[in-house]
């Protein structure tokens, strides 16, 4: 295995031309440094034209930045895009398109051949000599490396940058016969930025009313059950509802069979109090995750194929009971957008939202019914991240709506004490706080699409509007 331990040296060895496609992997999250250090140097070698497939953008990524500006990006392929990087895309587009994936159309998509990689960059916590892989260890520990399995395989060229490299390696989830190189740093970034975004059980009153109204739907549809099998986000709210999933189990003595996707504290802390079999881990969220995945043999790092390729007929998300997610907008046809604001300002994007919101057998949305003085509810969504058909219940402050597709649901809430009204009840309802928000239809230029996990286009993102 060929070592490298200068930037220039690697370049050199590498096929560096104008038009490469390049990727890789957000488990660092706001706290990765490789991204920017391969960017800033393609910028230095003047490299245009690129074809960037980076399974998520943060903030962080400001290298990538001033390739936009000076137009040495053609395209960009990713799953969730938050911070500068969307502000200017939202903005300007790119010479080519904008393309949003989930976490399993990614990883379909790079096995089936539709997404060519050049050269996958690998940040790796910990790597050894022959060139296996992980990432629960080492000074930059970001604990399950799951979005990065597919670019190591089916890329042209993978190289591992890591600033841990060790003699052997037990257990690893990047393997050497897939690997071209390795680049020895001093740094891979600020670990401490794993801990991005919403990781903290909200507090807030609504919030609180939110989750235990989910809770309580929940358990009134039957989901709560001895082997049942769970997905929760890291946003406040749905932390919540995980808590007092936590304490219905244990009350029962009830014991879950899996956990499944991003793992928190929240999480391993039932693995720990023996309320959940296994946590099947494509992405770690906070540092307690990390060192779970370190010494807990039922907690297991998986890959995007093995979480929710939608191909993969043994992906773990096809055995969700159920899935509690967030909204920023939702229509009257359940369709939830969580892609960008309503004036077309890129914010996020699917991620495994609507991977899991298919597969899983209920789908739970957890959302206040407005905020700032704006309707959640919207007559249409801005943009469809995932489809209406996939969502089956919409919980609130103020009221609970069910899909009318699933009359088995409405069918067990017949004699509930749960506030169950119509979608547009709801809508409404928050209209008797807001008040009906001014409509506009400005023209904007088209500069993406939205994909669903098979690759079918279900919307299109447009520049942002002005205000």
């Amino acid at each position: 295995m060929k070592i490298y331990r200068s930037l220039d040296d690697l370049f050199e060895s590498l096929p560096v031309v104008n038009g490469l496609s390049i990727s890789f992997h957000h488990h660092l999250r706001n706290g990765d440094g490789v991204q920017n250090l391969i960017l800033k140097k393609m910028n230095e070698l003047n490299i245009t034209k690129l074809k960037l497939y980076p399974s998520a953008i943060f903030p962080v990524h400001t290298e990538m930045l001033k390739l936009l500006q000076k137009g040495a990006i053609d395209a960009i392929t990713t799953n969730y895009l938050n911070g500068s990087v969307a502000e200017y895309i939202a903005e300007h587009g790119l010479p080519n398109q904008l393309k949003m994936q989930t976490h399993g159309g990614r990883s379909r998509a790079i096995i089936e051949g539709e997404t060519i990689i050049d050269i996958a960059f690998i940040a790796a916590p910990i790597v050894d000599e022959e060139g296996n892989a992980a990432g629960h260890d080492g000074p930059s520990a970001c604990g399950s490396l799951g979005y990065a399995i597919e670019d190591s395989v089916y890329a042209k060229h993978t190289i591992l940058i890591t600033d841990h490299l060790v003699k052997k390696l037990e257990q690893p989830q990047i393997f050497s016969q897939h690997v071209e190189a390795i680049l020895v740093v001093d740094s891979l970034g600020d670990r401490q930025g794993i801990v991005s975004g919403t990781t903290a059980i909200t507090k807030d009153p609504v919030g609180l009313r939110i989750a235990a109204n989910a809770a309580q739907l929940m358990d009134e549809l039957g989901l709560i059950k001895e082997g049942m099998n769970f997905q929760s986000g890291a946003g406040g709210i749905s932390l919540k509802v995980t808590e007092h999933l936590k304490n219905t189990l244990k009350a029962r003595k009830l014991k879950a069979g899996f956990f499944s996707g991003g793992i928190t504290q929240s999480h391993v802390n039932m693995l720990e109090d023996n309320l959940v079999n296994d946590l099947y881990d494509v992405q770690c969220f906070d540092l307690h995750a990390i060192q779970s995945l370190k010494k807990n043999p039922h907690h297991h790092a998986i890959s995007a194929h093995d979480y929710a390729n939608p191909a993969n007929p043994k992906r773990v998300i096809k055995d969700l009971d159920v899935v509690i997610l967030g909204a920023t907008e939702i229509d009257l046809d359940f369709n939830v957008n969580v892609t960008t604001d309503s004036y077309n300002t890129i914010i996020g994007g699917s991620g495994g939202h609507s991977d899991t919101a298919t597969d899983s057998r209920v789908s739970i949305i957890v959302t206040p019914l407005f905020k700032a003085r704006t309707p959640i509810i919207k007559e249409r969504v801005n943009t469809i991240t995932t489809l209406g058909k996939n969502i089956d219940c919409l919980v609130t402050e103020r009221g609970i709506a069910i899909n009318p597709k699933r009359t088995d649901l409405l069918a067990k809430l017949s004699n509930t004490h749960l506030p169950i009204y119509t979608i547009e009840t709801l809508l409404n309802k928050a209209y008797e706080y807001t008040g009906v928000p001014q409509s506009y239809d400005l023209k904007a230029q088209k500069i993406g699409v939205v994909e669903d996990r098979d690759g079918t286009i279900i919307d299109t993102l447009h520049t942002k509007k002005r205000r």
